[in-house]
């Protein structure tokens, strides 16, 4: 058995009495992060996470398309449309890419646009406010076309 290093015993071991070496101030390598989040970021939030941290935002509520890349002639003029939404974000890679397109209330003509292109597809989600709620196809969209000049 070894013997309990007795209550005279240098706190570091026979030498000059100095470590190797010293602790760093700086922790973390990876210590200059920024504070804040990027807007892409933000961007990414979930919409009730978005919402608890920085309150409801105001204004007019939105309708997103989301839609998978499809092989056809409409898929680049489906893009194009998605492009000149609102907020258009491209997410995932390869087969589980997905095109959002947001819309707002105002802006009813190009959503109706790309729904009668992509609204086809299995694959095609609508959201309100972010949000995947009942009946938004059956029910939110043609509320929605009521907006529509006639």
């Amino acid at each position: 058995m070894s013997q309990p290093p007795s209550k005279s015993s240098p706190p570091f071991p026979a030498g000059d009495g100095v470590p190797a070496t010293q602790p760093r101030e700086r922790f973390w390598p990876y210590a200059a992060l920024s504070e804040e989040p990027s807007p892409e970021e933000l961007a990414a939030l979930d919409p009730d996470l978005h919402a608890a941290l920085f309150g409801v935002p105001p204004g007019p509520f939105s309708i997103t398309l989301v839609f998978p890349p499809f092989a056809g002639d409409e898929h680049a003029r489906a893009v194009e449309l998605a492009r000149a939404s609102r907020d258009y974000r491209l997410v995932g890679q390869a087969e589980q890419a997905r095109h959002r397109a947001t819309f707002h209330s105002t802006d009813a003509e190009a959503l109706r646009d790309l729904f009668a292109i992509v609204g086809r597809l299995d694959a095609c989600e609508v959201l309100i406010d972010g949000r995947s709620v009942p009946h938004a196809r059956e029910l939110w969209l043609p509320l929605v076309w009521f907006l529509l000049p006639r």
